[in-house]
């Protein structure tokens, strides 16, 4: 297999990945971004950014491509959909292997492989993602000004992002799988005495229907088994969050118990030179300027172990 040798691999080419890019390339630092998707990550699939800082309105795949021309322009290489087949993070020199072909090495390496939204898995989910379907309340909540929307989950982000969608929406109903929810008492009191709320328990979404766009969801009662229908403008999904971290579980990276990367206030992880930004380390706030801030701080002090080679 072929080697080539650089200062910092990173994995990942959302906004974390292509900022920490941005970087270290500028910085001259022989920078390579792997990807085993496409440039941008969860980006991509948001229609509209209309809350990134000096930007009145993009489109995530717009913003995106301006992040990776940015990186490439710096003297960045930028790799996607490709494969890892080996990853070895406990070297010195970090080594990690693609497509059965290369072999890439580097001193440093920046874990951003960000993360994704749980998803319900039922039919037509998929083809309604940003065409209604949204797992973004900060991101998408003012596309359905006066629009009825439904809020799929039972915890505390549910609730919590209920209250908030009714700034905009005209009609929020939570459905909820279970009689109860799993949330603080106050979630609970304050989605119970909006107005704007309603509620539907111990039900379960089982289809999504629409031409273009999402316009009916069917849902099943858990106990008798009725299905129903609802027409409908737009769905919030809050059932959970998972971070893109399966390719690390045997490579000594410490994970916690939701297979989030720990990392200290500096990004870096329980091994040396390598450090985290983005979606896949433990935080609580998930949104695109918070990864943009990681892929800063994590450039940073990956060019700290650079200059002290």
């Amino acid at each position: 297999m072929e080697t080539k040798n650089y200062d910092t691999i990173i994995l990942g080419a959302g906004p974390a990945g292509l900022t920490a890019g941005i970087y270290l390339s500028r910085a001259k630092a022989k920078t390579l971004i792997l990807d085993t998707g496409t440039v941008g990550g969860q980006l991509v699939l948001t229609h509209e950014i209309a809350n990134y800082p000096g930007v009145e309105s993009i489109s995530g795949y717009q913003l995106s491509a301006t992040m990776k021309k940015q990186a490439k322009s710096f003297g960045c290489d930028i790799k996607s959909n490709i494969k890892i087949t080996e990853l070895d993070l406990e070297q010195a020199i970090k080594s990690i292997a693609v497509n059965n072909k290369f072999i890439y090495k580097a001193p440093t390496v920046i874990l951003a492989t960000g993360g994704r939204s749980r998803m319900l898995n039922v039919s037509g989910e998929a083809n309604f993602k940003g065409k209604g379907i949204s797992y973004c309340a900060t991101c998408d909540g003012d596309f359905f000004q006066d629009k009825e929307i439904i809020v799929v989950g039972g915890g505390n982000s549910a609730l919590e992002e209920a209250v908030s969608l009714t700034t905009y929406a005209s009609k929020v109903t939570i459905l909820h799988e279970f009689d109860h929810f799993q949330a603080f008492e106050h979630a609970i009191l304050e989605a119970k005495e909006n107005p704007k709320i309603d509620f539907i328990m111990e039900s379960r979404i089982t289809k999504f229907s629409g031409s273009e766009n999402l316009s009916k969801v069917t849902y099943k009662n858990q106990k008798t088994g009725e299905l129903s229908e609802k027409e409908i403008d737009g769905v919030f999904i809050f059932i959970g969050y998972e971070a893109n971290t399966e390719m690390l579980k045997d490579t000594g990276i410490e994970l916690n118990k939701w297979n989030e990367i720990v990392a200290n206030e500096n990004l870096h992880t329980n091994i040396e030179g390598v450090f985290v930004a983005g979606d896949s380390r433990t935080k609580k706030y998930r949104q695109v300027t918070t990864a943009v801030a990681d892929g800063t701080i994590a450039a940073l002090e990956a060019l700290q172990v650079i200059h002290a080679k």
